[in-house]
């Protein structure tokens, strides 16, 4: 049974603040943005090349805004991702480079956090 990921909640305390920076900071894709009735809106945002989503609103989720920790994109260049990040004004990381990948992280203005991770060459 083939199984997918594809949208994740993350829990925000203002909707538009979220969408603006995931979109217009962070390079998301704003999908939808539905206001379904008072006290429930659905704004869906993807990463560029990405088959999950993110999901920014009111009424999704009883999660605390910034309680989302860990979430974590690949990018095929960290350098350049951070460079995308940092001149887009997001307060990303220096790039910290393991066995495992190399990576940068920033926070939302709530304080969810990610890691933007490069995977290391095969051998």
């Amino acid at each position: 049974m083939e199984m997918k990921l594809e949208l994740v909640i993350v829990p925000v305390s203002d909707v538009d603040r979220a969408k603006s920076f995931y979109a217009d900071k962070v390079g998301f894709n704003a999908d939808h943005d539905h206001t379904i009735k008072p006290g429930l809106r659905f704004v869906q945002l993807t990463p560029p090349g990405s088959g999950c989503s993110i999901a920014v609103g009111e009424g999704l989720t009883e999660m605390e805004p910034g309680s989302l920790k860990g979430l974590q994109m690949v990018v095929k260049d960290a350098e350049a991702a951070r460079e995308l990040l940092v001149t887009n004004g997001v307060n990303a990381s220096e790039v910290e480079v393991f066995p495992w990948g190399s990576f940068t992280y920033f926070s939302d203005p709530d304080g969810n956090t990610w890691s933007v991770q490069q995977l290391p060459p095969k051998p």
